[in-house]
């Protein structure tokens, strides 16, 4: 991680005059010209016109098939079997009901009925609410309006609905026989549109056309915060809403933003469509069009988003984004990002070119699909550079982090006794710094449950003979090692390695004295290798050769462990009668274990060499085996034998809890755990004890802090050449316990919620995909493709205040890691740093968050990045900002929320110095 202080960095401004390629600029008109020429292509095709064929038995309709019909005989057309007078039309196709709450009355002389307070009518699909209602059976209309209380204030406004198409007008009339309306003062909504007019006109239950309306996505519709006004509209519900010359008023004040037609698509279902693209302007690439193409909506369990970006200079990018589901089944995304990147123009001394990419893959399998099989992925991998100098995104959690991991894994259960588990697993690691990939393709695992050969039929296992168990193993890896420049190459493979481990553990346990349990177990170990190595010194060279064989071969290998472990229990009382202590109990549980382990010497798999020494006439033997450099190691060629010690602590406490209506006291724990661990090496010949190994963790503050830490102290002493010599420290004049080294990690969160009760729940999906922190101590991701920024919020509705003291949101989280190493006397810190980050709601809307850190060792900040949130209500505004740092940068985004007009936005960026 780089350090540099803050008085250390300068701004320095840099103006280059660039070359225009005039053939790149008319391409990107091209491209701009083709997706308004094909905007259209969002539109819904009519589903079709079906004809019904007529069934009038009139003699004069006459179709084309007249000519081809059988002569009808006499009898059938004897007029007097047909009615030729037809029956009149009845005016209401269907039944008509009507009620109101004060009267309802009927005029015989007008045709009409009154309808006054709370009335209302249901006519087919058709529902009307009003307070005022009257039917006209002449005309076949029905009109409704609201009433005036006694305060004056107009109530009970009419409310249209038809299908799930819903309007609130100030008045309405309409006609049942054409279903034609006229609405005044209308308020309706598509989607997440809201519409305003003075006028409607309902042609039928698919057009509606307004005058002089108006729409926008603010809840409020009738104070909103911004709105475009159009004289005409056009309103398909379900459809779209095509509109006239259009202008774009914020805060009631018309601005000069307008348009001379506008087409918005209105759908529920998923449809394909182009993605409209951003434009801009980069000092080292010219102007550019980002993140345009088009979606395809391929099914309802798939879809998929191809977008590209072009620059005048010659860069260019490719971005496919795929998320499939299928409910109770599984679900996923993927994603291919390629960019080819030109930094300046051909000429200049910063003229750089570089090819990038970017593939991430995210699947996981409901746990009710198949209980007996599971598989998963989470694939992260691509160009080392890929987060330090792609142009679509700033990613600082995963650019910090320098490590990107894949996993993919099959699993498998067979049912049965014994059961029978099986395992797929490809994994790949890559270190970002280094440009090492690390990959497994694929590691195969399959075992066999344990089986209990003289255990009872019935009953529970008791004893060392019915304990006896055993199992099998089984183990194939493919692992390959190579660099990012041979990364999908034929070259990658040329250094891999394969194996096969079968293992079969033998285990048994048992009690003694009551109180103390024994386990002892045995292991055979068979590994199967496809590659072996033969060395020889060569006179000629004067050097050690290794040569490959090619060819099968096996080693076999055996060890023995038992152990003696028990639970002791301390209880210290401190409740005394007649006084009510805050703590009452201390609770220490200990966990002592002694364990002896025997690996035996497997020197048949050795074998030597001579080698002559540079006058020609000593000879020496050098020992090696033929399994070096093996996937699961070589056999041990040395007998060891040796005892472990260790020790495990818990201590808990009852305190007094602070609710004087808990009948019982709280426990806290003291220390989560304690644990000490050695060994001694019986078989040694010298350094036979192991240093002491000490490592806890506990935790503070109802778990909000979190505490570990370990240390490690060796028994021996140093010469003046500060290496281990076999003698102990305190005999040397020094201490019993030599430290050397230590460590301590501590991680805090708080927020206001947890003084309110609730919880403090962020967002981290986007970190942990791209391989991140699961918290924003390194900043957050920002990806220009996808502008949310920070987490969706709920859109509940603030409580409205004048004035803003009584409660301020706000949350923050600290880590902090301290490092210390004295195994040679270097007796220094190597590494002390604190990470920070938090937001806080300064105001209703206005929230500022910032990620830090400090390190202690080299006196610098670390990463930081500033962040300032506005909610606009309909509009959001976002500011990011890198103050200082190689990777300085800032970017600006103020848009619309609503998906349906996310287009309609501005964004300015800095993005960071390229220069690596």
């Amino acid at each position: 991680m780089g350090i540099q202080k803050p008085s250390h960095t300068f701004t320095k401004i840099h103006l280059k005059a660039l070359r225009t390629n005039n053939f790149h600029i008319l391409f990107a008109l091209s491209f701009t010209v083709f997706i308004n020429t094909f905007g259209f292509s969002q539109d819904l095709p009519k589903t079709g016109i079906n004809l019904e064929s007529t069934k009038d038995g009139d003699s004069l309709n006459v179709s084309i098939g007249d000519k081809i019909k059988p002569i009808t005989s006499e009898k059938g057309q004897d007029s007097t079997l047909t009615d030729t007078v037809k029956p009149k039309k009845e005016t209401l196709t269907g039944p008509l009901k009507y009620k109101a709450t004060d009267y309802q009355t009927f005029n015989n002389k007008e045709q009409k009925t009154y309808l006054y307070n709370e009335a209302e009518v249901y006519y087919e699909d058709i529902e009307l609410k009003a307070g005022i209602i009257i039917i006209d059976y002449n005309t076949n209309t029905v009109f409704a309006k609201g009433i005036m209380d006694s305060t004056g204030v107009y109530t009970q406004a009419p409310i249209f609905k038809q299908a799930d198409n819903e309007i609130k007008p100030d008045s309405i009339k309409f006609n049942t026989k054409s279903e034609k309306a006229l609405i005044y003062n209308s308020n309706t909504e598509q989607g997440d549109i809201k519409i305003y007019a003075p006028i409607t006109k309902k042609v039928n239950d698919s057009v509606i056309f307004l005058y002089k309306g108006r729409f926008t996505t603010a809840k409020d519709i009738e104070n909103p915060e911004y709105y475009f006004q159009s004289s005409k509209i056009k309103v398909v519900p379900g459809e779209k809403i095509v509109v006239g010359l259009t202008n774009m008023v914020i805060a009631d004040v018309p601005t000069p933003l307008g348009l001379p037609f506008g087409f918005f698509p209105l759908t529920s279902k998923q449809t394909s469509g182009v993605i409209f693209p951003t434009f801009g302007e980069e000092s080292n690439r010219g102007y550019f069009i980002q993140n345009g193409g088009y979606y395809f909506a391929l099914s309802d369990y798939m879809d998929l988003a191809v977008l590209g970006d072009y620059y005048t200079n010659g860069s260019y990018g490719l971005r496919m984004e795929s998320a499939y589901a299928k409910r109770y089944r599984f679900n996923g995304n993927l994603g291919f990002r390629y960019e080819n990147l030109i930094n300046s123009e051909r000429g200049f001394p910063d003229y750089g070119k570089s090819n990038i990419y970017n593939i991430r893959w995210s699947h996981s399998q409901d746990a009710k699909a198949n209980p007996s099989s599971r598989f998963s992925a989470s694939v992260n991998l691509g160009s080392s550079k890929y987060y330090q100098t792609s142009l679509n995104q700033v990613n600082a959690p995963s650019f910090l982090n320098n490590t990107l991991a894949s996993s993919v894994s099959y699993a498998k259960t067979f049912q049965g006794e014994p059961q029978v588990n099986f395992s797929a697993t490809a994994t790949h690691s890559q270190n970002t710094n280094t440009e090492m990939i690390n990959m497994t393709l694929p590691t195969v695992q399959a075992s066999v449950s344990r089986i209990y050969p003289f255990a009872p039929k019935e009953g529970i296992k008791k004893g060392i003979i019915q304990n006896i168990n055993f199992q099998y193993n089984v183990r194939g890896e493919n692992r390959i090692q190579t660099t990012d420049s041979l990364f999908f190459k034929k070259e990658m493979w040329n250094d891999a390695k394969s194996g096969v481990k079968h293992s079969i553990p033998l285990t048994t346990n048992f009690k003694v004295f009551k109180h103390l349990s024994v386990s002892a177990s045995t292991s055979y170990d068979e590994t199967w290798v496809f590659e072996t190595v033969r060395k020889y010194y060569d006179t000629d060279e004067n050097k050690t050769i290794s040569e490959p064989v090619n060819k099968f071969d096996a080693f076999r290998t055996y060890n023995f462990s038992t152990s003696v472990g028990t639970t002791l229990y301390g209880m210290f009382d401190f409740r005394k009668d007649g006084k009510d202590r805050k703590i009452q109990q201390i609770r220490h549980v200990m966990r002592p274990s002694v364990s002896y382990n025997i690996n035996p010497s497997f020197s048949k798999y050795y074998d030597t060499y001579e080698v002559v020494s540079a006058d020609g006439l000593t000879t020496s033997d050098m020992e090696y085996t033929r399994f070096e450099g093996g996937l699961f190691g070589a056999p041990n060629n040395r007998y060891s034998s040796s005892i472990g010690l260790s020790l495990s602590n818990n201590i808990e406490a009852k305190v007094r809890d602070k609710d004087s209506t808990a009948t019982e006291a709280k426990k806290i724990k003291l220390l989560d755990n304690l644990n000490f661990s050695t060994a001694y090496n019986v078989a040694g010949d010298s350094l036979n004890w192991s240093p002491l190994r000490m490592s806890g963790n506990t935790q503070f503050f109802n778990n909000q802090m979190s505490v570990n830490f370990g240390a490690t102290m060796d028994p021996y002493a140093l010469d003046n050449n500060n290496n281990k010599i076999d003698k102990f420290n305190v005999n040397n004049g020094g201490s019993l316990l030599r430290l050397t080294s230590a460590n301590v990690t501590m991680s805090y969160s708080l927020s206001s919620s947890i003084f309110d009760g609730g919880g403090n729940d962020k967002s981290t999906e986007e970190n942990l995909r791209s391989g991140g922190r699961a918290d924003d101590l390194f900043g957050r991701a920002q990806d220009f493709s996808d502008q949310s920024y920070y987490d969706k919020k709920d859109d509940k509705e603030r409580e409205k205040s004048k004035l803003y003291s009584n409660k301020i949101p706000w949350n923050i989280r600290f880590a902090y890691a301290v490092n210390y190493g004295n195994s040679r006397r270097e007796n220094e810190i190597s590494s002390h740093s604190l990470m920070f980050s938090g937001d806080v709601e300064i105001a209703p809307q206005w929230t500022v968050g910032a990620s830090s850190g400090y390190d202690f060792k080299n006196n610098g900040f670390t990463y930081t990045q500033l962040r300032f949130e506005r909610d606009l209500l309909s509009w959001r505004m976002n500011l990011s900002w890198v103050p200082f740092s190689s990777r300085s940068s800032w970017y600006f985004f103020i848009g619309i929320k609503s998906n349906i007009l996310k287009d309609i936005k501005y964004e300015k960026r800095k993005r960071p110095d390229q220069r690596l």
